[in-house]
């Protein structure tokens, strides 16, 4: 086998240079490429590197852990020339014990702050058993996937089963507040600092995160197909898959088409 390889993604600078030196002592054949400070830089730098393992700290500037490695998901080529398999993800998190629980679920790995020798050492064995198994890139990135959807799903449940459902936004319109009933919402989309709530009639710009609003509404009427859009399940006129394999929806009332994250393409399927 070639030389194992890893990115480390860690905002606190000691805890990075703590944990390479850490791997250095406990796995000494890992070469560490690099280690970067937010979840942009490390999707940048694993597209880059493609190392075989990536460690992702959970609460980073700008881009959580998951949220970067959903994003490198997206991006990851997994067909043509540069298909490899996708890295081995380990989360490094401080999450109290509940959240830990989740982890321990998924087939994703994990590292409680401060990192114990013993604990990573499991992990270490872990990541060579899956690094020796000889598997297509295909299978292995569909895995991932399904992983990064419970990891997600499990991030958003506890907020989202006790927040009162939203029934309607107020939207600021020149000097005037707008009330528009979510019932006729047909899709949330991240746009830069605002959120787009689009009806059939207008668009409207609010400043509520897109993911606090998730934590307000029915995830069964409202579907994410998108780390920043969510669409009306009942409003979803068409789905189509391109010749690149990319999906995209059309929904009724509306001309533009969506784009669907490789995460969510399993919501697609005939039945």
């Amino acid at each position: 086998m070639n030389t194992p390889t890893a990115l480390i993604a860690e905002d606190e600078h000691l805890l990075a240079q703590a944990l390479q030196a850490d791997l250095a002592r406990a796995w000494p054949a890992l070469k560490v490429l690099a280690t970067v400070g937010d979840g942009a830089s490390a999707v940048q730098q694993a597209l880059a590197l493609q190392p075989d393992v990536l460690f992702f700290d959970i609460r980073m500037p700008g881009m959580s852990g998951l949220e970067a490695a959903a994003e490198l998901a997206e991006q990851w080529p997994t067909s043509g020339p540069q298909a490899r398999a996708f890295p081995a993800l380990v989360f490094v998190t401080a999450y109290d014990q509940y959240a830990v629980q989740a982890f321990e679920a998924q087939a994703v790995d994990y590292l409680l702050k401060p990192v114990q020798a013993a604990r990573l050492q499991k992990t270490i064995e872990k990541l060579q058993l899956a690094l020796a198994k000889p598997e297509t890139p295909a299978i292995n990135f569909e895995a991932t996937l399904g992983q990064l959807r419970g990891l997600l799903a499990g991030a958003a449940a506890p907020a989202a089963t006790t927040a009162t459902p939203l029934r309607v936004i107020q939207a600021s319109v020149g000097t005037t507040i707008r009330m528009v009933p979510v019932d006729d919402v047909l899709c949330f989309e991240a746009a830069d600092k605002y959120v787009r709530v689009l009806t059939a009639e207008r668009e409207y710009l609010i400043r509520t995160p897109l993911k606090e609003l998730q934590e307000q509404i029915d995830a069964s009427v409202f579907w994410q197909i998108h780390r920043g859009t969510v669409v009306r399940a009942l409003a979803i006129e068409a789905v189509t898959r391109d010749e690149t394999g990319k999906v995209s929806l059309n929904l009724h009332g509306l001309k533009e088409r969506f784009v669907v994250s490789r995460l969510y393409t399993h919501l697609f399927k005939a039945m």
